[in-house]
């Protein structure tokens, strides 16, 4: 993999529910981290120590005129190791620069949501979202926006704090059904909290797009109307099995669904993205974690 290189031209089709990883190794543990998140590969360079980080952060650094933290991935991962890290994963992320120390880059693989897998139960880490078995190992995904959000709370408060509606908006939105589907499980308790505490009450939770897409399906199937089930779809882009571009092109192509809201709130909303995007039809994108933003629009497009 060729480093220090920005790699949005190898960004991928819209809906195809195919993603690229880079391939990482972290200890003696191979990780991927989706290449729509990286900006660039880089070797190391000078950090500053900074007072009062949190304990994942080495310090900051400055790449291109931009200052960012640098986290320490061994340290968070529990992977202490002899070997010394070789690179910088440099990623944006809720529209935050974050680089990523690591013990090495090796490839990048193209592959389908639909060969990952959720981490089983017994899995001891809450890092990791995803399972993606190839033929001679198995590549661990991790929940980077967990990551980001345990070092920037910011984020956490932005997605739980909402100004007060009055009691009319209230009431007008607790007539309504929002289905959202969301792999993290922080950010799928923090969301669906949120919008209930915001009146919309009747939440339809999918941990993925093939949960979303098959319970939609069904209803479709059915014959009754939708908008006794649904009135939106609020998905993310990255999930296993399917994504959620392709949740909103399998949502467009089904002619009882075509006229179905669907937003996307995204970590991973830049202008490729928003530009897939709107090309499949969403309603709207919004850049996690300006949850205000998305109940405004929610509001404006279905009350």
């Amino acid at each position: 993999m060729e480093q220090g290189t920005d790699k949005k031209g190898i960004l991928l089709e819209s809906g195809t529910n195919e993603f690229e990883i880079v391939e990482f190794v972290v200890g003696d543990v191979t990780y991927g981290i989706n290449v729509a998140k990286v900006r660039e590969v880089i070797n190391l360079v000078p950090v500053t120590k900074m007072p009062n980080v949190h304990p994942y952060v080495d310090g900051v650094f400055t790449l291109r005129g931009r200052v960012m933290p640098l986290v320490n991935l061994p340290r968070c991962l529990g992977q202490g190791t002899d070997k010394e890290p070789t690179n910088i994963i440099v990623s944006e992320l809720n529209e935050f620069y974050v680089g990523f120390l690591v013990h090495g880059v090796s490839r990048i693989h193209r592959i389908s949501w639909s060969a990952m897998e959720e981490p089983p139960a017994i899995s001891s880490s809450e890092m990791v979202v995803g399972i993606v078995k190839m033929a001679e190992k198995m590549v661990l995904l991790l929940d980077f926006e967990k990551i980001v959000s345990e070092i920037n709370p910011e984020i956490n408060q932005k997605l739980t704090s909402i100004p007060t509606a009055n009691e009319r908006l209230t009431s007008l939105r607790k007539t309504k059904r929002v289905l959202v589907a969301e792999d993290s499980p922080l950010l799928r308790d923090l969301l669906v909290g949120t919008l209930r505490e915001a009146g919309y009450e009747e939440v339809i939770v999918c941990h993925n797009g093939q949960q979303a897409w098959e319970r939609l399906d069904a209803i479709a199937k059915s014959g009754e109307d939708m908008n006794n089930y649904v009135n939106i779809v609020i998905t993310d882009i990255e999930m296993p099995k399917m994504d959620g571009h392709h949740l909103l092109k399998r949502i467009r192509e089904e002619s009882r669904l075509a006229g179905l809201p669907v937003f996307i709130f995204s970590s991973l909303i830049n202008e490729e993205m928003r530009r897939k995007g709107e090309n499949l039809g969403a309603d709207g994108q919004i850049s996690k974690p300006e949850i205000v933003q998305l109940i405004d629009l929610i509001d404006k497009k279905i009350l």
